[in-house]
């Protein structure tokens, strides 16, 4: 329960913190912060080795779902863990974030 609730707070945080007024950096960079302090929540003092921006995919008119994977070290061993974002292209909100271990 904790770590769902901090893991909220973190999304959360990352989506109103950003200053609106800025330049737009691209499109998926906003997810990937998001979906990195996921990674942190999910993986507490492992290293993040690599990320790698996989894609975007168009789930219907209004829904997106930006995919990252990340190279995660756990127990001195590489695991492979896919991130996917879905998110609103109206009003720019994430609507969920699914976490999965790549076999």
């Amino acid at each position: 329960m904790r770590k769902t609730i901090m893991m909220l707070a973190t999304v959360c945080f990352l989506l109103f913190s950003s200053n609106a007024h800025a330049l737009q950096p691209s499109d998926y960079e906003k997810f990937g912060r998001i979906a990195a302090a996921v990674m942190k929540e999910d993986y507490p003092g492992q290293p993040l080795k690599d990320y790698q921006y996989q894609g975007r995919q168009k789930l219907d008119e209004n829904k997106l779902a930006d995919s990252f994977e990340f190279t995660v070290q756990e127990n001195n061993t590489e695991k492979k863990v896919l991130v996917k974002v879905v998110h609103d292209l109206n009003n720019e909100k994430t609507l969920n974030i699914a976490v999965e271990e790549v076999k």
